[in-house]
């Protein structure tokens, strides 16, 4: 009886549930105890030495069960069997603190993960996985907020104005005009000094400018047009 015990299969079990109410309620935790009971049926593993419960939020990095199940599989020479490992897939914190555990585990929603050598080198390679679609996340998600910053100038999650429709638009052209302000009263003082040599048309001053290697606000060439523009907006800033 003794040497039975001895040589049967071994398990602590690790269930997680995302909300106190969900863990109170039993919601969630009951399918995942029943398919714990359904792959071990049959073995003399059931029911699991002990078992740990691990309620937390999406955000929580820190998971104190899971280290007292690893400790206890530890302890007790147990594989970790987990009910399912879902959305923990995609948490290479989470792999990694399995891998490092020195622990066997077993999935039951993935039973082709294998106890042992093999299961480490397959969550090593889901840790990877996990870590490189984070880090593409973040690079996608500063991309986003560089080009919102670029199309609506910078803005503040406090400021109330951003509760008004069309706000964030006017702020940014406000943000626009005032560059173009500024760029036209540095050019004012540039196209003075040309008049004052006997530069006076429009089109000799455009000349003169793309001479001297000055680009216009968007790196182009300079018209005609383009110095009337800068001349109208740089008299109002200079006065």
């Amino acid at each position: 009886m003794n040497s039975a015990r001895a040589t049967s299969p071994r398990f602590v079990s690790y269930y997680r549930v995302s909300t106190e109410k969900q863990g109170r309620s039993g919601l969630g935790l009951d399918a995942q105890r029943e398919l714990v009971r359904q792959f071990l049926a049959g073995t003399r593993g059931y029911p699991p030495l002990a078992e740990f419960v691990e309620t937390e939020s999406g955000r929580k990095a820190d998971r104190p069960q899971l280290a007292e199940a690893l400790k206890a599989c530890r302890v007790r020479g147990a594989t970790l069997i987990i009910a399912k490992l879902d959305r923990l897939a995609r948490n290479a914190r989470f792999l990694m603190e399995l891998i490092d555990s020195g622990v066997d585990v077993q999935f039951c929603d993935l039973p082709q993960i294998p106890p042992g050598a093999a299961g480490r080198f397959m969550l090593q390679q889901m840790a990877a996985v996990a870590e490189l679609e984070a880090g593409l996340i973040s690079e996608r998600t500063k991309a986003a907020l560089r080009a919102k910053v670029a199309r609506d100038g910078q803005w503040d999650r406090k400021a109330a104005h951003h509760l008004v429709p069309g706000a964030g638009q006017k702020a940014a052209a406000a943000k626009v005009k005032a560059a173009a302000d500024a760029r036209a009263a540095d050019l004012l003082g540039h196209l003075q000094a040309l008049q004052a040599e006997g530069v006076q048309s429009l089109n000799a001053l455009a000349e003169r400018l793309n001479a001297d290697s000055i680009p216009t606000a968007r790196s182009g060439r300079w018209t005609a047009t383009a110095v009337r523009r800068v001349l109208a907006r740089a008299e109002p800033v200079a006065a």
